[in-house]
């Protein structure tokens, strides 16, 4: 048979010679042909020698499948190539049969001696599809075979085939749950896995297996957190998921003490509830207990789990940043959720499903956290192409969202709704309004106004709905508004809709007392159409009838026994029943009880006001972005998320034993530091060991409570743009561990340089006479010194401190040529803490002007020198010129009144968070110019500007300077407001580059590095360049980086590369370059960044900088 048969028709016959034709006669065709020849062309081909028509064959059999045809009856023919040596063919063969494995289970049993010979197979791709296939047959029969396949799967060399073991794990699970004891142990074997292909597969196969089990997952925590970046993206979710209910049983709530001052200072969220009802109670129950309470100190785990998943906020996939937007709102401390908002109206973006399940979402969230998406208001503006759903979910946002402060903006965008084709919007839009109008007391009379405007709408259903909220708003104060419900009245004779019908009947009946000459005439027209009316109409008209009959029985009391009359014989028992027992009610016979006596008090007792809620209230108790939160019902295998423990369970269970090698290699260390000491002076030799053994417990403390914390990278939690003072104590705690460890270092060279140690014990006592520093690093320069040894002998005997024990070894393997310059630099690092700390303007920018104007040489010899800090000032070296001035306004257009201004990089005093501005005004007038000043800001979101001191005076020919500050949010956005005189106001705007958006930021190298280790992926860009003919020399890059972006340079070991790093000025996000130079004027640029659009331009401009 020919190969070009392959491409025949698969229903038609080929019209090869030789073949049966069969399809082309009419009567043979549709419903009456029978299928028995259907697929023979394949069937031959499958049963020919060639390897080149098999594989023809399986890839038309699966792009069947891919199609959705019924492939079924091929199984046999396919089935006897399982064992085809043609490694393409046999693939092709298991990826059939794990689709029928199922179906045709007792074909498939035939072949199991040739799947079992298949996960011994060499190729990885062929064991992983046996295992696959193995686990597909679903027959109780073969479960101990699929055991022992799963068992020797998981500890195959291959990680894919591992990886098709754990997905085993729940097949095998669901055909026979007795076996569970078996698998847990398979999960915890694969759980130790340190691969990322893996880890997402064993956390599903956990979560169906054995969920409850937590045990298993707490030497795995740290592991999980670290790999999570790197695991593909639905592995991502099932992590997350699994650590976020992980999280909520082993760490202590961190708005524990935020609840409770809030509970303290009154019910300020009456209407929102508080997510800690319970502790409320137990507050109020014991007051002493509350005193006592110790203050809240994050975990260094839960801490780590925090900052592990921040940077998948900006994945691709909405479902990862999903499932990290619902961690951080279930664990997060209340100053950091707010990171998640700008992520979750990224993915506003997407189609219409993602945006559905997004604001189901963000609705729950701005109830309990309305603060955190008022910056973002404008994204949640409804466009006329929405779909109905997304619309009023958006609906639901703006009216959580509202306040005193944009709820005349939300207002005004409802109006425009109104006014939209799609009716179940509008109804929407008007019961918003009603929300607003209950939530703000303010804008009450407004709203209501609104409302009895569209009463004249020609649309019935808007009137309808507004009849049904006005009736509502009405229940507030009804005593002031008898005109609306006068106004209202009048509407009965042309409003259809049921719903709004009974609600004026009902708004009538309840206050006939301040409408007293219209009720009764209400009640006459309503009994004329009693027969024709809805149910719900006829009940409030029997209503209405005995409100008046009690009220005002002389005008309605023939009216009253009429309409009881008619609801007598009603077709309806509930009308029926009403009217027999209202009737007996309010017309007091002898049969009637004691109950008539009080029908007033019955029908017209005063009725509480409705509570307008959001439907989303409380479907925060559902896991956010579960199927459960989305249906607000629970779903089959919906997991609860656990309560926070009263106290935090035992840390040191996810503490994971140090391998043999690690305490090997640190034996050979401290080898190695035998060897050395005699370099160290003799005094220093004997001092040694007995003060270690002074301090030890000292510092014993100290090194328990952080064994996890150099692990889990607390040093890097400054990033945080609001942390607790916890946090802060931690960082302070190891950065006096490196500044020991640097001491050490040093000590050779202060030996032989006494005259230099003695200057540097000087600039030390200065720094600290100048900055002021908190208790912990108040210590003096003697102590750190004596209890530098014995910290480090005593972190290195804590097994847990792995990380630390790696960096010590890197220290110490340095040549000692190196110390000084590594002193000097950790010394900047030490200033620049505090300084960032304590919001000191002095200090930051010293070091930058040294970087622009001297080289990498001369900085080093500098350095060693040890300068006053005179020396390095800004003044006294940074000339004018280096900062670049932009025209603000021109003398033309300012008649005669030209400025210009220039971004100073010095911290800006009032406000860290903004970019100092420096303004020059000349006045090039004939006359004086007076009252200079800046009005009518306007800014982008989240923008804020601090203006500069109004200058009363600037004489013609004069020159004056003034600073603002201005905080751009790291963003290019510009600043625009009117630059105003005595007599005339000028438009001026002011956008800075990227460059000017950071300030520099000291560290060493191997900071550098680590940081740079945590900020690859997505959050790095590389490109390669061509340095230009005046910049192939390493002051010139410097010098052409530094001025594009306000970086610090950071040591680096290699001639090849210069390293930069920087902070954000708003959020302190970490910002590093790097330029490796190569050959022949190429090189490349590396921009590391937290903020993936800064590090986008950021590499534009130094690109530009370099080429030019």
């Amino acid at each position: 048979m020919s190969a070009s048969s392959a491409f025949n028709d698969e229903k038609g016959g080929s019209s090869s010679v030789g073949e049966p034709e069969y399809g082309h006669d009419p009567a043979s065709g549709g419903i009456f042909s029978s299928d028995y020849k259907r697929h023979d062309d394949l069937k031959e081909m499958l049963d020919s020698n060639k390897d080149s028509l098999k594989l023809e064959a399986m890839k038309r059999i699966v792009a069947m499948i891919a199609r959705g045809k019924n492939a079924s009856d091929l199984f046999p023919a396919v089935v006897k190539n399982v064992a085809c040596k043609n490694i393409e063919v046999k693939k092709l063969v298991y990826v059939y049969l794990v689709r029928y494995a199922e179906e045709q289970q007792d074909l498939a049993l035939l072949s199991i001696s040739t799947f079992q010979r298949g996960l011994k197979d060499p190729n990885q791709l062929i064991r992983a599809s046996a295992l696959r296939v193995l686990s597909s047959i679903r027959v109780t029969i073969i479960v101990p075979i699929m055991m022992l396949a799963i068992k020797e799967a998981a500890s195959d060399m291959s990680p894919y085939v591992r990886k098709t073991a754990a997905h085993a794990i729940p097949k095998l699970y669901s055909l026979d749950p007795e076996q569970k004891d078996q698998l847990i142990e398979v999960i915890e074997k694969l759980l130790a896995d340190k691969t990322t292909l893996v880890a997402g597969s064993v956390v599903m196969a956990f979560e169906e297996v054995c969920p409850e089990r937590i045990d298993l997952i707490h030497k795995n925590y740290r592991k999980l957190c670290n790999l999570l970046i790197d695991v593909e993206e639905w592995g991502q979710v099932v992590i997350i998921n699994m650590l976020t209910r992980y999280a909520r049983t082993q760490f202590l709530n961190p708005n524990i003490n935020e609840s409770l001052l809030e509970e303290g200072g009154g019910g300020e969220k009456t209407f929102y509830g508080s997510d800690e009802d319970e502790e409320e109670k137990e507050k109020k129950a014991e007051p002493a207990a509350m005193a006592k309470r110790k203050p809240y100190v994050m975990d260094p785990d839960h801490r780590l789990l925090l900052r592990n998943t921040k940077p998948l906020l900006q994945s691709r996939n909405a479902a990862v940043v999903m499932a990290v937007a619902q961690l951080y709102f279930h664990l997060a401390p209340k100053a950091e959720v707010g990171v998640i908002a700008k992520a979750l109206v990224r993915l506003l973006r997407s189609h219409s499903e993602v945006q559905y399940v997004v604001l189901q979402n963000v609705a729950t969230m701005t109830i309990k956290r309305r603060g955190m998406f008022e910056p973002y208001l404008k994204s949640f503006y409804i466009r006329s192409t929405d779909p109905t759903q997304i619309k009023i979910l958006k609906l639901e946002v703006l009216t959580n969202l509202a306040n005193e402060t944009n709820i005349s903006t939300i207002l005004r965008e409802f109006q425009t709704y109104i006014k939209s084709m799609d009716k179940d919007f509008v109804a929407a839009t008007i019961q918003a309004i009603g929300r607003c109008a209950t939530n703000i007391g303010e804008v009450r009379d407004t709203c209501l106004n609104g409302l009895v405007q569209l009463l004249s709408n020609r649309d019935e259903l808007v009137v309808a709905e507004s009849v049904v909220v006005i009736k509502k708003l009405l229940q507030m104060q009804p005593e002031k508004h008898s005109d609306i419900i006068k106004h209202m009245a009048k509407l009965t004779d042309n409003i259809q809709v049921p719903m709004a019908r009974a609600s004026i009947l009902w708004l009538i009946g309840e206050y006939c007392e301040h409408v007293p000459k219209i009720a009764p005439d209400v009640l006459r027209k309503m009994a004329k159409s009693f027969t024709n009316e809805e149910d719900i109409v006829k009940l409030q008209i029997i209503n209405l009838a005995a409100k008046l009959y009690l009220t005002n029985s002389k005008q309605t009391k023939l009216l009253t026994q009429y309409v009881l009359n008619l609801a007598k014989y009603d077709q309806n028992y509930d009308i029926r029943d009403r009217a027999r027992f209202i009737r007996q009610l309010i017309v007091p016979t002898e049969k009637s009880g004691a109950l008539s006596k009080y029908a007033k008090k019955l029908f017209l007792a005063l009725k509480p006001a409705p509570v307008l809620e959001s439907p989303f209230k409380d479907r925060d108790h559902f896991q956010l972005g579960s199927l459960s939160h989305l249906l607000n019902a629970k779903a089959g295998g919906y997991q609860e998320l656990p309560d926070w423990p009263e106290a935090a369970p035992d840390p040191s269970v996810r503490n994971v034993e140090v391998p043999e090698w690690t305490k090997c290699s640190s034996r050979e260390k401290r080898k190695e530091k035998k060897v050395e000491k005699p370099f160290y002076s003799d005094s220093e030799g004997e001092s040694g060991p007995t003060e270690s053994a002074d301090s030890e417990s000292d510092t014993g403390s100290g090194s328990e409570s952080g064994s996890g914390s150099e692990e889990s990278g607390s040093g890097s939690e400054s990033e945080e743009s609001e942390e607790g003072s916890e946090s802060e104590e931690e960082e302070q705690d190891e950065e006096k561990n490196k500044k020991k460890k640097k001491k050490e270092l040093k000590k050779p060279v202060q030996e032989s340089e006494s005259e230099q140690s003695s200057v540097e014990e000087e600039r030390k006592h200065e720094r600290k006479s100048k900055t002021t520093k908190n208790d912990s690093e108040s210590d003096s320069d003697d102590e750190d010194e004596s209890e530098s040894e014995s910290s480090q002998s005593e972190s290195e005997e804590s097994d847990s401190e792995v990380e630390v024990k790696k960096k010590k070894k890197a220290a110490e393997s340095k040549p000692p040529s190196k110390p000084v310059k590594k002193e000097s630099k950790k010394e900047k690092k030490e200033m620049s803490l505090l300084d960032l700390d304590d919001f000191e303007p002095a200090s930051s920018p010293q070091v930058t002007p040294v970087n622009t104007f001297l080289s990498n040489s001369l900085v080093t010899d500098l350095e060693g020198l040890s300068l006053s800090d005179a020396v390095l000032s800004p003044a006294t070296i940074a000339p004018s010129s280096a900062l670049k001035n932009y025209e603000l306004l021109h003398r033309i257009t300012g008649e005669g009144l030209s400025v210009e201004y220039c971004f100073s990089r010095q911290p800006f005093s009032p406000d860290a968070n903004m970019v100092a501005v420096q303004m020059q005004f000349t006045n090039n007038a004939t006359s004086d110019a007076k009252n200079l000043h800046i009005e009518d800001v306007k800014l982008q979101s989240g923008m804020r500007v601090k203006e500069f001191p109004e200058i009363d005076l600037l004489p013609a020919g004069e020159t004056a300077t003034a600073v603002m500050g201005i905080d751009f949010c790291d963003s290019t956005q510009a600043a625009n407001f009117q630059l105003c005189t005595h007599t005339r106001k000028f438009f001026v705007s002011i956008q800075p580059p990227v460059g000017e958006l950071m300030r520099s930021s000291f560290m060493t190298e191997n900071e550098f590095k680590k940081e740079q280790g945590q900020l690859m992926g997505m959050n790095e860009i590389t490109e390669k360049l061509t340095l230009g003919a005046k910049c192939r020399n390493e002051h010139a890059i410097v010098q052409r980086v530094i001025a594009a972006a306000n970086l610090s340079r950071v040591p680096c070991g290699s001639d090849k590369e210069c390293r930069f790093a920087g902070r954000t000025v708003t959020s302190s996000s970490l910002v590093l370059v790097t330029v490796a130079t190569k050959d022949e004027g190429a090189a490349q640029l590396t921009v590391n960044c937290e903020k993936m659009l800064i590090g986008t331009m950021l590499v534009k401009d130094i690109l530009l900088a370099l080429t030019q």
